[in-house]
C-alpha cells in the first residue's frame, strides 16, 4: 500500500489520466447507447475529448486547462451539447485552480462555479412545468457542488500556505538560534580570551620583572635574589591556579563537580593585588573613599581586572621609577576607579581607536567589561605627564 502510494505521489499525471480515460469511457458509453441528435451528438465528440484532456493535464497546466474547460462549456452552450459525464471536469478544474492555480485563475474558476448551474438551466430546463421557484431552487441545487469544489480547493490553498509558513517560521526560529548559539559561544570566548589575558599579562610581567631582578642582584645580595625568586614561584602558582579554572569551563561538568575552580576576584583582594604590585617593585598608593559594601560580582570582578591591567600598563609602559596611585570610590548608585601613574605614559596607539594596536589588547578588554555592565571608561595621558585610566561601574546592570 505504501508503494502505491509513494507511485502516486511521483506520478500524479499518471494518475490523473487514467481517470481521465475513465471518464472518456463512461461519456462515450453515453453517446453510443444514446439517441443521434444530429449536429448536437457530432459536436459533443471533440467537447468530450477536450474535457477529459483538460482533466488529465491539469496538474500540469492548471491554468491553461481551465481556459480549455471554459471554452469547452461555452461551446457545449452555444452548439446545445446536452451534459454529460465528461462535465465534471468542470468541477475538477474549479477546485485544482482555486488549490494550486494563480489568483486570477482561483477568481475565474469562483465565477464559472457561480454561473455554471444557472447557465445549464437556463439553457436545458427541466422536463415540465415548473414556478419561477422552483427553477431557482433547481438552479441553485446545481451551483452548490461547484461552490463546494471551489470551497474545497481554496481551503486547500489556505492550508497549504500555512503549512509552508509554519515551515518557514521554524526554519528562521532554527537559524536564530544556530545564530544565537553562535553568539553566545564566540561570547564566552571572548570572556575567556579577556579573562586569560588579565591573568597572563599581569602575573607574567610580574615574573619578568623579579626575575630581571633577580638576575641583577644575584651576586651582589643574593638574599634580595632568593626573594625574588619566591616571589616568581607564587605568581606562577597563583597564574596557574587561574588559567586552570579559566580552562575549566571548556572541559565538562566534571571539572566543576571536582571543586577546581576558584572564586572569582572580587573589590575586597585588590588590596592584595596591589600589595602583590609592591612585591613587584612598583610603589603604589591605595585609597578607599566611601562606605565599602557588596557589589554585584560582575562589576566586582570588572573592577578588579581594571586595576590589574592598569597597573600591567604601568609597570609595561611607565618606565623606570614609576609610581602609581588607585583610588577606589563608593557611590550611592555606581563604584569609580582612578588608577593614575607618573610615567612616561604609553604610545597613542594603545589608547586611541580603543587600543588596536596590534601589540595587545588591554583596553580594547578593559573597554569591553565595562560595556558588559553599563560603565564608562576614560583612558589617556595625564596633563602633567603619565597615563590616567578613569572609570564608573553603575550598580544597576544595563538593559
Amino acid at each position: 500500500m505504501q508503494r502505491l502510494y509513494a507511485f502516486i505521489r511521483r506520478h500524479p499525471t499518471w494518475v490523473d489520466s487514467f481517470w481521465a480515460v475513465f471518464l472518456l469511457g463512461v461519456s462515450g458509453v453515453q453517446y453510443v447507447a444514446g439517441p443521434l441528435d444530429g449536429s448536437g451528438h457530432i459536436a459533443g465528440i471533440p467537447l468530450l475529448i477536450g474535457l477529459c484532456t483538460a482533466v488529465a493535464l491539469r496538474r500540469r497546466a492548471p491554468e491553461r486547462m481551465l481556459v480549455l474547460v471554459a471554452l469547452m462549456g461555452v461551446a457545449q452552450l452555444v452548439l446545445d451539447v446536452k451534459p454529460s459525464p465528461a462535465d465534471f471536469a468542470m468541477l475538477v478544474l474549479i477546485y485544482t485552480c482555486a488549490a494550486d492555480g494563480k489568483r486570477w485563475a482561483s477568481r475565474l474558476a469562483l465565477a464559472g462555479a457561480v454561473c455554471a448551474g444557472t447557465l445549464a438551466q437556463v439553457r436545458w430546463p427541466s422536463d415540465g412545468p415548473h414556478s419561477r421557484p422552483q427553477e431557482v431552487f433547481l438552479a441553485v441545487v446545481l451551483t452548490v457542488p461547484f461552490i463546494l469544489a471551489w470551497v474545497l480547493g481554496d481551503s486547500m490553498s489556505t492550508r497549504r500556505a500555512y503549512l509552508a509558513q509554519l515551515e518557514e517560521r521554524a526554519a528562521r526560529l532554527e537559524k536564530e538560534r544556530e545564530a544565537q548559539a553562535k553568539v553566545a559561544v564566540a561570547g564566552e570566548r571572548a570572556r575567556i580570551a579577556r579573562e586569560l589575558h588579565d591573568v597572563v599579562a599581569h602575573n607574567v610581567s610580574v615574573m619578568v620583572v623579579q626575575a630581571d631582578g633577580a638576575a641583577y642582584v644575584l651576586d651582589a645580595a643574593p638574599d634580595q635574589a632568593k626573594q625574588a625568586l619566591e616571589t616568581i614561584s607564587s605568581t606562577g602558582r597563583q597564574a596557574l591556579a587561574e588559567m586552570r579554572r579559566l580552562l575549566g569551563v571548556l572541559r565538562t561538568g566534571d571539572a566543576r563537580e571536582s571543586g577546581e575552580y576558584v572564586p572569582q576576584p572580587d573589590v575586597e583582594q585588590i588590596q592584595e593585588l596591589v600589595e602583590h604590585v609592591r612585591t613587584a617593585g612598583l610603589a603604589v598608593d591605595f585609597q578607599v573613599e566611601g562606605t565599602p559594601r557588596p557589589l554585584p560580582s560582575g562589576v566586582e570582578l570588572t573592577a578588579y581586572r581594571i586595576v590589574q591591567e592598569a597597573l600591567t600598563n604601568t609597570r609595561k609602559h611607565g618606565g623606570p621609577e614609576v609610581g602609581a596611585s588607585v583610588r577606589l570610590v563608593y557611590f550611592d548608585d555606581g563604584l569609580g576607579l582612578l588608577v593614575e601613574d607618573d610615567g612616561r605614559g604609553a604610545a597613542h596607539e594603545l589608547y586611541e581607536d580603543g587600543g588596536a594596536d596590534g601589540q595587545g589588547h588591554g583596553l580594547i578588554g578593559m573597554r569591553e567589561r565595562i560595556g558588559m555592565v553599563g560603565g564608562t571608561l576614560d583612558a589617556g595621558p595625564r596633563p602633567g605627564g603619565g597615563f590616567r585610566i578613569s572609570a564608573l561601574l553603575p550598580l544597576k546592570p544595563a538593559h
